[in-house]
């Protein structure tokens, strides 16, 4: 349905991730997909949104040379907590301590995505409230050499083996804690169609 609406558009994706590459198959989209990197620092001024919104726009400002049949896709996740982004872990050691962190609490996972085009841009958010549960010790230490969740925000994957077993509840998008709400992807993409 969304595909045939878009027939006449190249969806570009700059996103190197799985999960989000696998997200456009499963909403049964065309694209490709080209990333041109960015140096990836916000204000220190910015909380929450608006630092998802800033890195999904700073991450479109590279693409320059769109046509008119063009949709740039760019999107950032990030994992807030006590008023602080946290962030990709460098190493092993910061990827325990990260998940000490959320431990037995509650935090925001936060994804904007940016919609570009040669004349319009358009940029949407989501928030996801996520409850762990107590982790303790050799679980978190299991998790992180099993799993090496490097290339994740607050470094971890809720469909992974720490997703199974630790979190409780959560209050909005699953899929947005994986990375893209899908609902409002396909939302947008139907109202960029239709003008």
């Amino acid at each position: 349905m969304l595909k045939e609406k878009l027939k006449n558009y190249n969806i570009i994706l700059a996103s190197a991730s799985p999960r989000r590459h696998h997200f456009f198959r499963e909403l049964d989209l065309d694209f490709t997909i080209e990333i041109r990197e960015v140096e990836e620092v916000y204000p220190p001024n910015l909380k929450g949104k608006e630092i998802t919104n800033y890195l999904a726009e700073l991450k479109a400002s590279a693409f320059t040379d769109l046509s008119d049949e063009d949709i740039l896709i760019t999107s950032d996740t990030i994992v807030w907590m006590d008023d602080e982004a946290i962030n990709k872990p460098a190493d092993y050691e910061e990827a325990v301590a990260m998940i000490e962190r959320l431990s037995g609490n509650m935090h925001e996972v936060i994804t904007s995505v940016c919609f570009t085009g040669r004349s319009f841009q358009r940029t949407i958010n989501d928030t996801t409230k996520v409850w762990f549960r107590e982790i303790d010790a050799e679980e978190i230490a299991y998790y992180v050499k099993t799993y090496k969740p490097y290339d994740k925000a607050g470094s971890y994957g809720i469909q992974e083996w720490i997703g199974y077993v630790g979190i409780e509840k959560l209050e909005g998008s699953y899929f947005n804690v994986m990375g893209l709400p899908t609902r409002l992807v396909y939302k947008t993409l139907m109202e960029i169609a239709s003008q």
